[in-house]
């Protein structure tokens, strides 16, 4: 079927392939929002549940669960005026939140799905990510800059250092996937643990220490907790977006939210072999088939990992956030690199093969 409307469309020419690409692009990007409404209702019902109350359970109530109160919020909030500073930039003020949004979306682009299913199959996936996703915090720091308010910009400043502290780390992680798999494109990184033993080919186990950073790195990255300084209402009241309100405020939660599920599937894909099967050559009957299942049900477990650690840890000063990432992530991912360079020179265990 997906071969058949390729094809269809391309018969058209340049029309028929830009409409075939917006088509793509629709079929990835309206999921995501979705999934973005849906993963706040579940967030809402998790920490509820593990603080032994009630989250929503009446908007659209069926079996107990409020499934129609994300989107009551969302139109809620696209619904509510954009109060302006009166000292703020306008122009500035409302580009933020666009800043913020674009590439969080744009990275979905190199995410494949499956084997052969993805958008944008380009061979440095890896590097476009980390271009991507570090510009991020430029909508961050203009909406701090912009909103022309002591909390916005101390919100913003704490979200710029911490973002460029824990970017490093995060790359350097992902150099010692780079140097595992031999290519920095993500469906070859996927293929690159396949083999006949099932998880143990899994990236996760011989680069188990830049997995734990590389996941810790993308919590500080999305601002969440217990890492949640740029935004900490108990401090700087909501930190660079204090200033937003109705849809401008709607794109910053959709941003963030968009990143998480992003930063999951990536850990995902990076580390836990993607679409592969846990149970791969071992013939088990259904288990040991790959398919795109297999990635968002591990997907979904990091994503579920997200919403227990705002339920579980207290946040951290800013002090010891910036120790975290300068001291201690960063040193053993140095050394966690040149381990696995020398592991793949000498073949100790199965690496890109």
């Amino acid at each position: 079927m997906f071969d058949f409307m390729r094809d269809f469309f391309l018969n058209f020419g340049t029309i028929g392939l830009l409409a075939w690409t917006v088509i793509k692009i629709l079929a990835i990007t309206l999921p995501v929002i979705v999934s973005v409404a849906f993963y706040v209702l579940a967030e809402r019902k998790v920490i509820g549940w593990m603080h032994v109350r009630h989250g929503p359970q009446f908007v659209g109530r069926i079996f107990g669960i409020g499934w129609i109160q994300a989107f009551a919020d969302v139109f809620k909030m696209l619904f509510k005026e954009l109060i302006v500073p009166t000292n703020a930039s306008p122009f500035l003020y409302k580009l933020a939140p666009l800043l913020a949004l674009a590439p969080a979306l744009a990275a979905w682009a190199v995410i494949p799905f499956d084997d052969a299913v993805v958008l944008a199959d380009v061979n440095a996936g890896l590097l476009v990510l980390l271009a991507l996703t570090s510009m991020g915090v430029y909508g961050i720091i203009l909406a701090g800059w912009a909103s022309n308010s002591k909390y916005a910009i101390l919100g913003a400043l704490r979200s710029a250092a911490q973002v460029i502290s824990y970017e490093i780390a995060m790359g350097f992680a992902l150099v010692g996937v780079l140097v595992a798999a031999g290519t920095m494109n993500l469906s070859g990184i996927v293929n690159a643990q396949a083999g006949d033993n099932g998880f143990f080919e899994f990236f996760f186990f011989p680069l188990f220490p830049l997995f734990v950073i590389y996941f810790i790195s993308g919590v500080a990255e999305t601002n969440r907790a217990p890492f949640d300084v740029a935004e900490g209402e108990s401090e700087i009241v909501a930190g660079f977006h204090v200033e937003y309100s109705g849809s401008a405020f709607a794109i910053f939660f959709l941003a963030e939210y968009a990143n998480m599920i992003l930063v999951s599937f990536l850990a995902a894909l990076l580390f836990l072999g993607g679409w592969l099967s846990p149970f791969q050559g071992w013939g088990i009957p259904l288990l040991s088939a790959n398919g795109w299942w297999w990635l968002f049900a591990k997907a979904g477990f990091f994503a579920f990992a997200f919403l227990w650690f705002r339920a579980s840890f207290p946040r951290y000063r800013y002090d010891q956030i910036m120790r975290l990432g300068w001291k201690v992530f960063i040193p053993i991912t140095i050394a966690w690199i040149f381990f696995t360079a020398v592991a793949a020179y000498f073949n100790w265990f199965v690496l890109g093969a």
